[in-house]
């Protein structure tokens, strides 16, 4: 069994920026040579997540509006009152989407559906440089 580690960095817009990190994770696991496995993708960080989508027109204006409407960005949050950063929402929506996916490898190409690729979602409330730790586990 092989384990490889390695980092992205991905710019972000902030405010529910959502970015296809699709070709990014499949260059890393083809650049590996691995065959078979498990690829643990993660966002180092408290305000935004990584999670699989339809990258699409629709689906990227329509993930934004409903975070707003189950997590508004202008509500009451006690972190905004401890830290006064104003992105309590942020790290709400990341708490309840989740900072990992796991997605499995066979012949050297992530098992993924046709419609769905891996996005990286920034909940913070200004622009941001993210990093990504992708680790293959496999052989």
């Amino acid at each position: 069994m092989r384990i490889l580690t390695k980092e992205l960095i991905i710019s972000t817009n902030g405010n529910c920026d959502i970015k296809n990190i699709t070709e990014d994770i499949q260059e890393i696991l083809s650049s590996s040579k691995m065959t078979e496995g498990s690829c643990n993708i993660f966002s180092i960080g408290s305000t935004a997540s990584v999670t699989t989508l339809e990258y699409e027109p629709g689906l990227i204006k329509d993930l934004p509006k409903i975070l707003e409407k189950l997590i508004p960005e202008y509500s009451k949050y006690y972190h905004n009152d401890t830290w006064g950063d104003n992105n309590g929402h942020s790290h709400l929506r990341s708490a309840i989407i989740g900072t990992s996916l796991n997605v499995p490898f066979a012949e050297s190409e992530l098992i993924l559906g046709t419609w769905q690729q891996i996005v990286l979602l920034d909940f913070d409330n200004r622009p941001r440089s993210r990093r990504i730790a992708v680790q293959l586990t496999g052989q």
